[in-house]
Order: structure tokens, then C-alpha cells, then sequence
């Protein structure tokens, strides 16, 4: 499984790298191999200390993000979800390197990679509080599937999400894009919007899920929403 976490990891950052430094026209962007490098070990070490406090999690981190139980809007979520990413990161390469207009100040640069180093130390305790945490919305009956309630759990109904948000602004604001910063409020809204979604889903097919909603009121930050 550990070669398989290996693989898919280089194969996503070449992916990723790939369309960043096209959209840069050149591959000296320091601050793009940083990211990768950053995202690499973070992502490898992550998913090694997962294999050993949860190995059945990873096998479902590693899964297909279209697979038969998952539901049929969270498929098209997820299409257009992965559009949308490859379309922000080319973005993000025009922007923060091709055109470089407006220069980031290199603390909002720093802070980008702190906020993608709190996004993974963050995934890892809702790893550590749900071992059902799929990369799809399905209803693992098979696994036993019941809801969790400790951890992050206990103050946030989608803490995976919240911590996303962290990447989510922290990607350009490491990589010094204006413009794709400006893009995130849309990317949170999507993430909203499926939590939304993803809820209904777990009302219906998860036994004491409605509950656990009514108890936690909150879905992103607490007091917030």
C-alpha cells in the first residue's frame, strides 16, 4: 500500500507541476517547486503514519474519487471539482509567475506555507477521529460505519472541510497569485455546497447522524457556520 501511496503521490504532483510550469512558461519558479516539494513529503509522511494507525482508511484516501456506492450528484461534484482545480492552477501559473504584475509580500508567501502545513497536521487528527473519512460520499455499511463524534468532530460537523479552506488559501498565497486568492470564496462556496449535500446523505442512511447534527451545530467554524 505504501507503493501505491508513493505512486499516486508523484503521479498527482507531476500532474499538478506539469500544469503549473506550462501556464509559468518556465521552470524557474522557485516558489512552485516549494509547493510541490512541500505538498510531496507532507502528503508521503501522512499517508505512511495512516497506514499504520489505519490502513483500511488509507486503502479508501487511495481509492477512485468516482466509485459505484458513492452517489450520483457527488459524482458530478467531483467531475467539475476536478475541472475546476486543473483550471485555478493554470490560473495561478499565468498569474503568479507568467504576467507576475503585483509581487506577494514574502510573509503572505510564508504564511501560504504554514497554513498548507496546519491544513495536513489538521486532516490527520479528523483521520485520527473518523476512519471513515472517504474521499466520497457513500455510506460505508460494510465497514461498519457509525458517526463520529470526538476529536474535531466535537466542534465542527465537516472538520476535513475547514481544514481544506486552510489549503485552499494558502496554495496562492504561497505561490503569489492575486488572482487566484480571489478565486477561493467560490472554491469555499463548493465546498459549502456539497457539505450541504453530503449531509442529507448522512441523515438518511447513517443511524444517529441527526442527532449528532442537532448536538453540533456547526459546520466549517464554530460560530460561524
Amino acid at each position: 500500500m505504501i507503493a501505491r501511496l508513493v505512486i499516486q503521490t508523484i503521479v498527482w504532483l507531476a500532474i499538478m507541476g506539469g500544469l503549473l510550469f506550462a501556464a509559468a512558461g518556465t521552470l524557474a519558479w522557485p516558489a512552485a517547486w516549494l509547493f510541490l516539494l512541500e505538498v510531496g513529503v507532507l502528503g508521503i509522511g501522512a499517508g505512511v503514519w495512516l497506514a499504520r494507525r489505519d490502513p483500511a482508511l488509507l486503502a479508501e484516501r487511495l481509492s477512485l474519487f468516482v466509485q459505484p456506492a458513492q452517489t450520483r450528484w457527488d459524482k458530478i461534484f467531483m467531475a467539475s471539482a476536478g475541472v475546476s482545480w486543473l483550471a485555478w492552477l493554470v490560473l495561478m501559473g499565468i498569474d503568479g509567475a507568467r504576467l507576475h504584475r503585483d509581487a506577494m509580500p514574502l510573509w503572505l508567501n510564508a504564511g501560504g506555507a504554514l497554513a498548507i502545513v496546519i491544513c495536513i497536521v489538521a486532516t490527520c487528527a479528523v483521520f485520527r477521529a473518523n476512519s471513515y473519512a472517504a474521499p466520497v460520499i457513500k455510506i460505508q455499511a460494510e465497514r461498519g460505519h457509525t458517526v463520529s463524534d470526538t476529536g474535531p468532530y466535537a466542534y465542527v460537523r465537516h472538520p476535513m472541510y475547514s481544514a481544506a479552506i486552510l489549503f485552499l488559501v494558502g496554495l496562492p498565497l504561497m505561490l503569489g497569485s492575486w488572482w487566484g486568492l480571489a478565486c477561493v470564496p467560490l472554491l469555499i462556496a463548493g465546498l459549502g455546497y456539497r457539505a450541504v449535500l453530503e449531509e442529507r446523505t448522512l441523515m438518511t442512511g447513517l443511524d444517529g447522524y441527526a442527532n449528532y447534527a442537532a448536538r453540533v451545530r456547526y459546520r466549517f467554524v464554530p460560530h460561524v457556520w
